[in-house]
């Protein structure tokens, strides 16, 4: 974990707002649209939102912008000043707490949606069903979690060498030049479909939605894939 902060940390002093993106992840927007789209505005604030690894807030203004009760977590205490400036941007407010996301800083049973986008990847096998066991206890009953996560069709695990794995479905970062998100040095985690669904289930969700979301870089010749679920905890 200490990697991976330094990591961010060390990108967002480099980079500032360049070292993420700036707006909502597609997918994400689809599932706040066909959930809740048609809640009425003033019900939206008791709608109590948690991102994991909200980093610079692409996904948080647009959820406080939409009137959701807002949380954010991050372990980088740069990539949360950064946030908070992208709120302050959008005059819009979210409660930012500096932790991990294997130990939530959260009562039982304080959300009705945990977002995972694209930011539990950087957790290794063990550390990732520690964070899931976290996710369905902070989660209420009727509640929802919502993950976009890197898939293990993607190339970049098919053909990680000269990164090596860490565990089976992890890599010590993406050392092929040549391929997506190379340069990312530390612990870089893949899931399936499959797997996905059965940790949410051993953890008592429904799996409402399992999609695979894929994309090609470098004019074809890389294919990257995402796992895009939705579960709702019983």
């Amino acid at each position: 974990m200490n990697k991976t902060r330094d990591w961010y940390q060390a990108s967002y002093a480099q980079s500032g707002f360049a070292a993420q993106r700036r707006y909502p992840n597609e997918e994400f927007l689809r599932f706040v649209g066909s959930r809740f789209g048609s809640v009425d505005p003033v019900r939206r604030a008791n709608i109590k939102v948690l991102e994991l690894g909200c980093g610079s807030g692409a996904n948080l203004w647009m959820l406080a912008r939409e009137g959701f009760d807002v949380y954010g977590v991050d372990l980088s205490a740069e990539a949360l000043s950064f946030c908070q400036l992208m709120l302050e941007r959008w005059q819009v407010r979210a409660h930012l707490k500096e932790a991990s996301i294997v130990e939530l800083p959260y009562e039982s049973a304080s959300f009705d949606v945990v977002a995972d986008i694209f930011s539990a990847y950087c957790l290794d096998e063990k550390e990732f069903a520690c964070c899931l066991t976290e996710v369905a206890r902070v989660t209420r009953p009727g509640g929802y979690f919502f993950s976009y996560s890197p898939s293990k069709n993607s190339d970049a695990f098919k053909n990680h060498s000269p990164a090596s794995k860490i565990d089976l479905s992890t890599l010590e970062g993406i050392l092929r030049p040549s391929s997506p998100f190379s340069g990312n040095r530390y612990p870089f985690r893949f899931i399936s479909q499959s797997e996905y669904a059965k940790m949410l289930i051993d953890r008592g969700y429904s799996v409402l939605s399992n999609e695979r979301i894929g994309r090609t870089y470098r004019n074809g010749e890389e294919y990257f894939e995402f796992v895009s679920i939705t579960a709702q905890k019983e």
